[in-house]
């Protein structure tokens, strides 16, 4: 995951290469390798030279609920509440007169009526294709964390000499 500010310097964008160095440690989680490059940055430690592997990535798809017209519609009716708000709010800023207010209202109903049936129509035609909600995700069984080989010795000085925490195979 990268934290990378909107304001932020434009730097060049490089070709995706896989980082080099010796392996620090190995971890069962992200938020545990994580966890172990914060240690080291409290720590003082050049932390530009560490890098987080994601090791035998699985997509995984968690299903949500079911979905039925009912809730089509709902969801429909939301977006679609949403744009019409925003072109509501558009046609009282622009208006000449700020007697407008009504439109807002009008505009919200309209959306809704609107992205209310769209969402029934489109749901409809793929109907038997796909009955559920779901989000899906990409996650991998082990993380390792890379260090340049001349600073391999400090970084495991400062995690401690305590081995990280056992990864177990999922398969």
């Amino acid at each position: 995951m990268s934290n990378q500010s909107l304001f932020s310097r434009r730097r060049p964008v490089l070709p995706p290469v896989l980082p080099r160095g010796e392996v620090l440690a190995t971890y069962s989680t992200y938020a545990d390798a994580q966890a172990a490059v914060d240690t080291l940055a409290k720590a003082d430690f050049p932390v530009k030279q560490l890098s987080i592997v994601g090791n035998d990535l699985k997509s995984v798809e968690r299903v949500t609920g079911k979905l039925t017209y009912g809730r089509v519609a709902l969801a429909g009716a939301a977006s679609g509440a949403w744009l019409g708000i925003f072109f509501g709010i558009l046609f009282f800023l622009f208006s000449p007169t700020g007697s407008s207010l009504p439109f807002v209202f009008a505009a919200l109903i309209m959306g809704a009526g609107f992205g209310m049936l769209l969402g029934i129509a489109s749901y409809a035609i793929n109907r038997r294709r796909r009955d559920f909600t779901s989000t899906m995700q990409v996650i991998a069984t082990s993380y390792q964390i890379i260090v340049d080989p001349e600073l391999v010795h400090r970084a495991r000085n400062l995690l401690g000499d305590e081995p990280p925490a056992p990864v177990t195979p999922s398969e």
